[in-house]
């Protein structure tokens, strides 16, 4: 399929554009739905300083919003990134359901800008998509920086990071625990005894 499709094995060699999330907000001007800094970047913003390089700028939206930002960005490439493959997403058509991940950039010139995570809610309350007991309202899961950037809380980003930890998600917890309120503790210890009761992160007496 070409430039359609490309496997998994040729994402490493497809560069980004190295972004600051204040870059975000640039590039999402005038987008009249909520979105917020995810990844690393948004233990960043919590932290209040940058703590290693970001190869790349996570930002979330509401699945239900999806139409309202890719109307907004409805000029650029948007791939589906899903099982090992980005797959070119037709203008006016939505993500499948079973999609979370659109990497997106302005041309097929141009290297990658963003990667959209699609995030699923109830109301006025985000849901863990990979366990839907695990909630948390929107107005305390998603928080603004200093300088009016939203970005999702660090006990939720912790949640999603905890899924398959690598060095670098280990070192972000060791950093970003200690600065939890009580409250994000108590979510996140509750959170990670549902849907990982075994996890390393545990035995950290969150």
């Amino acid at each position: 399929m070409g430039e359609l499709s490309l496997a998994m094995s040729e994402l490493t060699e497809l560069p980004w554009q190295t972004l600051h999330p204040r870059d975000a907000a640039s590039l999402l001007a005038g987008l009249d739905v909520p979105w917020w800094i995810a990844g690393g970047w948004a233990l960043d913003l919590f932290r209040g300083t940058v703590t290693r390089p970001h190869t790349d700028l996570d930002v979330g939206v509401l699945r239900r919003n999806i139409p309202a930002v890719l109307d907004h960005l409805s000029r650029w490439e948007i791939f589906e990134a899903k099982d090992g493959r980005l797959t070119r997403l037709a203008v006016g058509a939505s993500p499948r359901l079973d999609v979370y991940s659109l990497w997106a950039r302005p041309t097929a010139g141009d290297l990658w800008a963003i990667e959209l995570m699609l995030n699923e809610a109830d109301g006025d309350t985000w849901v863990y998509r990979r366990d839907p007991r695990i909630r948390r309202p929107l107005a305390t899961a998603i928080r603004q920086s200093a300088d009016r950037i939203s970005y999702l809380a660090p006990e939720v980003q912790l949640l999603y990071k905890s899924s398959a930890t690598r060095d670098r998600d280990d070192a972000d917890f060791a950093q970003t625990w200690p600065l939890l309120s009580d409250d994000a503790r108590q979510w996140l210890r509750t959170a990670l005894e549902l849907v990982a009761p075994r996890h390393h992160w545990l035995s950290k007496k969150l």
